[in-house]
C-alpha cells in the first residue's frame, strides 16, 4: 500500500522555511547551511513568520473561504487550527528578533538568536524526516539529517 505523501497543515510553514533556505543556496554556492540559516534569518520572510504575520494571513484566507484550504481543497478543522495556532505561538516565541543584537563583540550569536537559529533548524530537520518517511527524498535539498 503506498504511502500517503499529503503534506500536514503544520509541515506548511517549514516547507515554505526549507525552500527559502533552498534558494539562498542555490543562489550562493559557496556557502554551507549555516550560513544559509543566518542569511535567511535576516529576510523579509523570517520577518513574516517570526511576527506571525505568516499564520495571521492563512488564517484569514481560510476564515474567508470557510476553511477550505485552498491548497488542498479540504476543509481545515477546528483541531488542526488549534495546532496551528500553536505553531504560531511557539514561532512568534522562539524566532524573536531583535535587530542589531544578533552578534555580539565576540561574533557569536547571542543566546536569543541562537534559539532562533535552532528552532529554524528543527523545523527544517522535521520537514526532511517527513519526506524520508513518505519515501520523497527528491525534496530534500539541504541534507540536514545527514
Amino acid at each position: 500500500m503506498p504511502k500517503n505523501t499529503d503534506k500536514p497543515y503544520v509541515l506548511r510553514v517549514a516547507e515554505f522555511i526549507y525552500l527559502k533556505i533552498t534558494d539562498i543556496k542555490k543562489q550562493n554556492p559557496q556557502i554551507n547551511n549555516i550560513q544559509a540559516f543566518e542569511i535567511f534569518m535576516t529576510t523579509k520572510d523570517y520577518d513574516l513568520i517570526s511576527s506571525g504575520e505568516y499564520h495571521n494571513q492563512w488564517f484569514l484566507e481560510l476564515k474567508n473561504n470557510e476553511f477550505v484550504d485552498k491548497m488542498t481543497k479540504k476543509k481545515i478543522n477546528n483541531e488542526t487550527i488549534k495546532l496551528l495556532e500553536l505553531q504560531k505561538d511557539s514561532m512568534l516565541k522562539f524566532l524573536m528578533k531583535i535587530p542589531k543584537l544578533y552578534y555580539t563583540k565576540s561574533h557569536f550569536p547571542l543566546e536569543i538568536s541562537q534559539r532562533a537559529f535552532d528552532h529554524l533548524w528543527r523545523v527544517c530537520e522535521s520537514y526532511e524526516m517527513w519526506c524520508k518517511e513518505t519515501k520523497q527524498e527528491k525534496l530534500i535539498t539541504l541534507n540536514i539529517l545527514d
